[in-house]
């Protein structure tokens, strides 16, 4: 049971930034997928990964992991780059 620790990044269709504070554990999957024969979905008997945790910190989603005796991964936030760019350039 080995989980993974991360901070929720804003996604394209996302202009401001009111949820991307907080950190997620969720587990790493255990089984493969496996279709469906009828409906041909996948799906697994893993009910470990559909599960996710929110923690408003890092430290919150750590002291929980080694409480409840989980293995953790955390994964690194990249650092953010800011592409400047004037309005002008969109005539050029």
């Amino acid at each position: 049971m080995n989980a993974r620790i991360y901070q929720i990044q804003k996604n394209a269709m996302q202009s401001g930034k009111a949820l991307t504070h907080q950190w997620v554990l969720d587990y790493a999957p255990t089984q493969a997928k496996t279709p469906d024969p009828l409906t041909g979905w996948a799906g697994s008997g893993d009910t470990q990964q559909q599960l996710k945790l929110n923690f408003p910190s890092q430290e919150a989603a750590v002291a929980y992991a080694q409480k409840q005796g989980i293995a953790y991964t955390v994964i690194p936030t990249p650092p953010k780059t800011l592409k400047l760019q004037a309005y002008a350039d969109n005539f050029r």
